[in-house]
């Protein structure tokens, strides 16, 4: 189960580390998803002449006349005026859906990534260049069903937003993923925790306040990128409650996460870099334990001890001890007693 306070103790860490290219990542974040603006017009009155017989008489009703010219401006005003509105509604949505809603996607991704290494803002182009239409059409539902339900009342879409908070994250790490199993999954991971997410962001208030005491500078610089990598952070939290923690997503030969299910690519090949290398050919049970550098625990199988350069122990018949040892009969046979590989 996850807290505030862990989500934002890693926020706080994660942020420092990658400080600068988080900040612009944020000021993105708030500039296409925090917007808002409205169209707001006042009603045209055309008034005629009123015309008397000259002077004017003791109850007598000034009579107004119109003419079909001012029939007729009055008329081209006001159709204008709607056309108008319905050309900027048009442009604003689209600007909306198919820009600012795969930013989103992208933004997020990068804070998403930020939890597994040190992401770089060429991920906020990532929906552009992965089913980038099939994102538009996604985001663009979520949109539609929260504005819908908000017509029935308030609290209903509220309820919707939070229902679907996930989605743009979801997307973030599976472009391809059906829209029905897109919402179904956010749906499972926010049940139950709708209101939590919600004192979540409400925890964030007082520095919101504060923000607005420096024109919105503590927000650029601190107030929005912690609250996005907090946000990230629940998402990964969510994720792994729901999914089970997997590989590392965003690691070579790690694999990546689809629709819930760990797809580990080469599924056996684990590559740490300068700690080691197994390579799993027709291996069973065994695992890598890269933490410990030099440790590989075969299902109860045996240890290979890296401290020891040549030395394999284990409860295989056709162990070898001492510099060099070989199991020409085990597939996993090890060689190079030098160094710390296990092949």
């Amino acid at each position: 189960m996850w807290t505030r306070a862990e989500l934002k103790n890693n926020a706080k860490a994660f942020f420092k580390y990658n400080y600068w290219k988080m900040v612009l990542a944020a000021l993105v974040l708030a500039f296409v998803g925090g917007g808002g603006g409205g169209f707001s017009f006042g009603s045209y009155s055309q008034g005629g002449g009123a015309e008397t017989d000259g002077a004017s008489s003791v109850g007598m009703v000034p009579s107004v006349q119109l003419t079909s010219l001012d029939v007729n401006l009055t008329t081209a005003v006001v159709v204008g005026i709607l056309v108008a509105v319905i050309v900027v509604c048009v442009v604003v949505g689209a600007i909306q859906w198919f820009v600012f809603n795969p930013l989103t996607v992208g933004a997020q991704r990068f804070f998403v990534v930020s939890h597994y290494r040190k992401a770089e803002l060429g991920e906020l182009g990532f929906a552009f260049s992965r089913s980038y239409l099939n994102i538009v059409k996604i985001m663009f539902q979520a949109q539609m069903y929260v504005f819908l339900w908000s017509l029935l009342l308030v609290i209903p879409g509220i309820i919707k937003t939070y229902e679907y908070m996930m989605i743009p994250y979801i997307l973030a790490e599976n472009p391809d993923i059906d829209s029905k199993e897109a919402f179904a999954m956010s749906k499972q991971m926010m049940a139950g925790n709708k209101w939590k997410a919600f004192v979540l962001e409400l925890s964030f208030f007082g520095w919101i306040l504060l923000s607005t005491l420096t024109c919105g500078m503590l927000s650029i610089f601190w107030v929005n990128p912690y609250m996005y990598m907090t946000l990230a952070e629940l998402y990964v939290a969510l994720k792994e409650i729901t999914y089970g923690a997997g590989p590392n997503p965003y690691v070579q030969n790690s694999g990546s996460w689809d629709g819930g299910r760990w797809n580990s690519g080469s599924q056996n090949q684990w590559s740490g870099g300068d700690q080691g290398q197994w390579n799993g050919q027709n291996q069973q049970g065994g695992q890598w334990n890269g933490s410990s550098q030099n440790q590989w625990n075969g299902s109860g199988q045996g240890q290979w001890n890296g401290n020891n350069p040549g030395q394999w122990s284990g409860g295989d018949p056709n162990q070898g001890n001492g510099a060099g040892a070989q199991q020409p009969n085990n597939p996993g046979q090890w060689n190079q007693p030098d160094n710390g590989n296990w092949n």
